[in-house]
């Protein structure tokens, strides 16, 4: 397996300190598994859908209605591990977390505190070129989500939507070995894109599918202790978490410089403010009086069947950003860039299939995304096919269009559809190479610019100048390396 050879990042300096400290983050991700169903129940997971509409009874925790595990959220559980490169339990077991909340209808949690399903991984986050940091997962674990409450559409009361409850979540809980806000936020969205490429989370932050629990303490540089944490709850915005922690790291270390001590407490993110506030402290967190859930026996997997769905884990992105870099040439961004999404990259694949990779790329980056993302489109809402586009660079590498007709060409296709290499010979956009037609053209420009060749002979910069006046009586028509060896010929350059 190819493994890309970088160096760590030096923590960073944390802004009004006195001395020399260091922020030390860990982060408990919660993924919302990608199933249509939910992780006890068959309840539709469907986003969006009418208030308590996707509730059957075991959701609303009707008496006599027990839990039947869904094999299809542990498939994708082992799959997220084995995409961790973590090691995966044949044996887990579900426990109860205990608490009361109007939107958790049973009274508790179906968890996996003791024996999760997932066990130790990593996950390496490149911080910028050259430099990553080698983030350990500790464990992930499956559990139930709970429902929504809804406290502003009425001044006296307040509603609680159960759609959400029991849907699959897979939590991901990694060591402290995050140093900076930007790593955090890099953590997240490296951990998004395994996810996605997995397909067993679709990552979207917005509607709460992805979100974290984010701890932090700080401690003097070079020290091997860790520091009193506090927890930041619920942030579903790689930008406020960024936020959070350097406002979190900066309130304790003003803690600690005043002689002061940090309190080990769970805090709330203000937008608005930008600042955290206190929403318990560890004396007044609960005692979820967690034990093994007497309802589901012990889950128990074979090696065998884990084995079978290794065989199904897709190409992920450091070992396919690996490969553009290898066999097609791409540079290390540009992979980057072709990597963000599976959709994108097995699009580029289809273009540079026997083509040139460096153009190719130069076109799906370029061209491309930069006109979905100006269209506010995805890959896979593109008017152009990654057939279409091939057909394009085809032309191009046989000298058949210039790079300006190419561009002209592929607007068509984009508004109108067609075949490209149709659409050049239908409108008469071939480039013409016909080196007689050239030097005519060439001779007709230099005829009527006499003033413009005295200069271009007296300063050969200006030779340019010819060469866009013939491309631009040519309809561009013209070969560009054809029309600027004969300018600079006629011109006794």
């Amino acid at each position: 397996m190819h493994r890309m050879n970088f160096r760590e990042p030096e923590p960073k300096t944390i802004a009004g300190a006195r001395g020399d400290w260091e922020m030390v983050i860990g982060l408990e991700v919660h993924a919302q598994v990608s199933s249509k169903s939910k992780l006890f129940s068959g309840s539709s997971t469907e986003f969006g859908a009418e208030p308590n509409s996707n509730v059957d009874f075991v959701d609303a925790a009707m008496p006599g209605m027990l839990p039947v595990i869904n094999e299809f959220c542990v498939e994708q559980a082992v799959r997220t591990g084995l995409g961790l490169k973590a090691k995966i339990n044949l044996r887990s077991e579900f426990d109860r977390k205990n608490y009361f909340y109007p939107d958790l209808p049973q009274g508790y949690q179906i968890s996996q505190l003791y024996h999760p399903i997932v066990g130790e991984g990593e996950v390496t986050v490149e911080t910028r070129q050259g430099f990553a940091r080698r983030v350990r997962i500790e464990h992930l674990h499956l559990e139930q989500d709970a429902g929504k409450s809804l406290h502003d559409l009425d001044p006296n009361c307040s509603y609680v939507d159960l759609n959400r409850t029991g849907v699959a979540l897979m939590e991901i809980v990694s060591y402290p070995d995050i140093r900076s806000p930007e790593e955090a936020a890099a953590y997240i969205l490296k951990l998004r894109q395994i996810l996605r490429f997995l397909g067993t989370c679709d990552g979207n932050m917005q509607n709460g599918n992805l979100r974290a629990d984010v701890n932090v303490s700080v401690r003097p540089k070079g020290s091997s202790n860790l520091g009193i944490r506090c927890e930041i709850k619920n942030m579903n915005s790689t930008k406020f978490i960024q936020q959070a922690i350097d406002y979190e790291a900066r309130r304790q270390v003003a803690i600690l410089e005043d002689g002061g001590k940090v309190v080990q407490e769970t805090r709330l993110y203000d937008a608005s403010s930008g600042t955290t506030r206190s929403m318990r402290s560890k004396e007044e967190a609960h005692d979820y009086r967690y034990f093994p859930c007497p309802d589901l026996l012990p889950l128990e997997i074979s090696k065998e069947w884990v084995d079978s769905v290794a065989a199904g884990i897709p190409e992920l992105p450091d070992e396919k950003k690996a490969r553009f870099i290898r066999e097609f040439g791409v540079t290390p961004y540009d992979a980057d860039v072709l990597t963000a999404e599976a959709d994108n990259a097995a699009y580029f694949e289809d273009v540079a299939a026997g083509r040139d990779g460096k153009t190719a790329a130069n076109w799906v980056i370029n061209e491309l995304f930069g006109r979905l993302n100006k269209d506010g489109k995805s890959v896979s809402e593109s008017p152009v096919s990654a057939s279409q586009l091939g057909a394009i660079l085809d032309l191009l590498a046989a000298k058949d269009i210039s790079g300006k007709i190419a561009k002209e060409v592929f607007e068509i296709v984009w508004n109108e559809g067609g075949d490209p290499a149709m659409i050049v010979e239908e409108r008469g956009l071939k480039q013409v190479t016909d080196e007689r037609a050239i030097r005519s053209a060439v001779e007709m420009v230099l005829e009527a610019n006499p003033d413009q060749v005295e200069r271009a002979r007296a300063n050969p910069k200006v030779a340019g100048w010819f060469v866009g006046q013939v491309m631009k009586s040519t309809g561009g028509k013209a070969n560009p390396a054809q029309v600027n060896a004969i300018v600079r010929e006629l011109l006794e350059l």
